[in-house]
């Protein structure tokens, strides 16, 4: 944050390192509060993570209370992931402090600009999903 306590560029990164897993954890906590509660196969396909990789996160958002798991009422074998009320509050409070960023780093832009920044943004950013889900396809 600058002097008079406004985010700045420099200060984004920070928005989610008080999350276990970081920006990692933000993405699980954002993808478990979009719908049913996901397998903890599924959800790390879903914002692609090594399933290792995801087992040790979860652990760690589980540590603190913002998930926790079940065994899966449909195969007991899996385990279903889901957002504790302190998760979703977390990420409440994360969401709003990203929007507080962005709102500071937009405000030279008008409503326009910034919704095609946006747009294009989100647009590059599934490009990135698709050539991390199959990367030799990508390559075509």
């Amino acid at each position: 944050m600058d002097a008079s306590g406004s985010a700045t560029a420099d200060d984004l990164p920070t928005r989610t390192a008080d999350l276990p897993g970081g920006a990692r954890g933000y993405l699980v906590l954002v993808a478990l509060a979009s719908g049913e509660p996901p397998s903890q196969v599924a959800l790390a396909k879903e914002v692609s993570l090594d399933r290792t990789v995801m087992t040790y996160l979860l652990d760690d958002l589980e540590a603190h209370e913002l998930i926790t798991r079940r065994p899966d009422p449909r195969d007991r074998r899996a385990r279903q992931v889901l957002l504790t009320d302190t998760g979703r509050t977390r990420l409440k409070q994360v969401r709003r402090s990203l929007a507080a960023a962005e709102a500071r780093l937009l405000t030279d832009l008008g409503d326009q600009d910034a919704e095609q920044l946006r747009t294009l943004l989100a647009r590059v950013a599934q490009t990135a999903q698709r050539e991390l889900i199959a990367p030799e396809e990508a390559e075509c």
